[in-house]
């Protein structure tokens, strides 16, 4: 009877009901844009399933070739070729965290051996936490450099949980951050990218992941790791002679640290020997000299477009402003969290990523890594992620140029 009651108090109601709905309705789309601005997640804090966004727009790629192997990944895209692997997150918005580009990578965790070296910037994903507890579980030498704010000092961080299991970490203890995100797996495979070891990173931002299979990659990111974790050298004090630049199946690779090495400059020269398209998502490009070196290939001919993280584009430090006055294709991200890629695509035949944002902190502050790799294919692969971030951008709409 109590049922039968409430359902006639609720159709002998029907105008307190729409006023319910439509304050309800208000509050969670308020809730969304302050999620969006400050990249807190307002309804899940409250336990309020977030909506998830429309469908994601279709977009036109070219083809994997044969000599690429689509590499299924629930939420997110992955493809491999000889010594690599490249995955990309596939943001959907929402609590939904399985499936993501993080299962590939737990998966390697759990086939390592001998020994597992992890630089992290942030860390509270469980099912990394737990592939590595598991990993040392079973004899493996597991060894963590990390951010301290943002991994001792967040409440959300589970690297207390490796601390438990008996790994050593060694934190960098500087206002500076250690920005990298790579791991070492039995001195044979490196994985790095733009991704950090989180949910919001794997289920809710644009990132990637990059797995090399290459002795010199080993090497030179052993290097580096090792400077951190045994000679607690961070920053500036790093030795600068810690970089590579070899030829993995007849593939140029490059290798740089910052800010120890020049990295910037060598962004700009891959940018200045641009001869006919540059392609750009930028998470933070505010980084005057290599904006101006992309509006001079503009000049030349060279077509210039990219996408840029909606948050701090609008700044008197962003190079959005004067790409966009000087009539370059350059856009918004249409992430309502983060898009997180630092990431520049040249002439369809190299492709530049890493950890390193566009910024004067990366060039003279953060501990960073970036790759240049000259690979046509997988220079395909990080041009459909381009696009597909792309789809879903928008030209600014509140800039006035003088």
């Amino acid at each position: 009877m109590a049922k039968k009651s409430t359902k006639k108090s609720q159709k002998a109601n029907p105008i307190a009901n729409f006023l319910r709905a439509l304050v309800t309705g208000i509050l969670i789309f308020l809730a969304i844009v302050i999620s969006q601005i400050t990249g807190i997640d307002i309804l899940g804090v409250l336990g309020v399933t977030t909506p998830l966004p429309p469908t994601p727009i279709q977009v036109t790629v070219p083809a994997n070739p044969a000599s690429v192997t689509t590499i299924p990944v629930g939420q997110g895209f992955g493809a491999a070729k000889g010594f690599w692997q490249i995955y990309f997150t596939n943001p959907t918005g929402g609590n939904t965290f399985s499936n993501g580009i993080n299962v590939p990578l737990a998966q390697a965790v759990n086939g390592v051996t001998s020994t597992l070296d992890i630089a992290a910037f942030e860390w509270n994903d469980p099912t990394l936490t737990q592939a590595v507890v598991n990993a040392r579980r079973r004899g493996v030498q597991v060894r963590v450099v990390a951010d301290n704010e943002h991994t001792l000092d967040d409440e959300d961080s589970t690297i207390a949980q490796l601390v438990s299991a008996g790994i050593p970490v060694v934190y960098d203890q500087r206002s500076a951050f250690m920005h990298n995100k790579f791991m070492i797996m039995d001195g044979a495979t490196v994985w790095t990218g733009s991704m950090n070891y989180t949910l919001n990173d794997i289920f809710r931002n644009n990132n990637n992941l990059m797995m090399l299979r290459s002795r010199r990659a080993v090497e030179t990111y052993q290097a580096e790791f090792n400077e951190m974790f045994v000679q607690s050298q961070f920053g500036p004090r790093s030795p600068a002679a810690n970089t590579a630049n070899y030829l993995q199946d007849g593939v140029p690779i490059m290798i740089f640290f910052g800010p120890e090495n020049q990295v910037m400059p060598a962004i700009i020269s891959e940018v200045q020997a641009a001869q006919s398209a540059i392609r750009f998502m930028a998470f933070s490009f505010t980084y005057d000299e290599l904006g101006s070196a992309m509006l001079n290939r503009a000049r030349q001919g060279v077509q210039v477009e990219g996408v840029f993280e909606q948050r701090g584009s609008e700044t008197q430090f962003s190079e959005l402003r004067p790409m966009f006055c000087a009539g370059l294709d350059v856009r918004q991200d249409g992430n309502g969290f983060t898009m997180h890629h630092k990431v520049v695509i040249i002439d369809n035949t190299t492709v530049i990523t890493g950890s390193f944002n566009f910024s004067e902190n990366a060039v003279s502050s953060n501990d960073e890594n970036l790759v240049v790799i000259k690979d046509p294919d997988l220079v395909t692969q990080f041009i459909a992620e381009y696009e597909r971030v792309k789809s879903r951008a928008t030209r600014p709409s509140n800039i006035a140029c003088n």
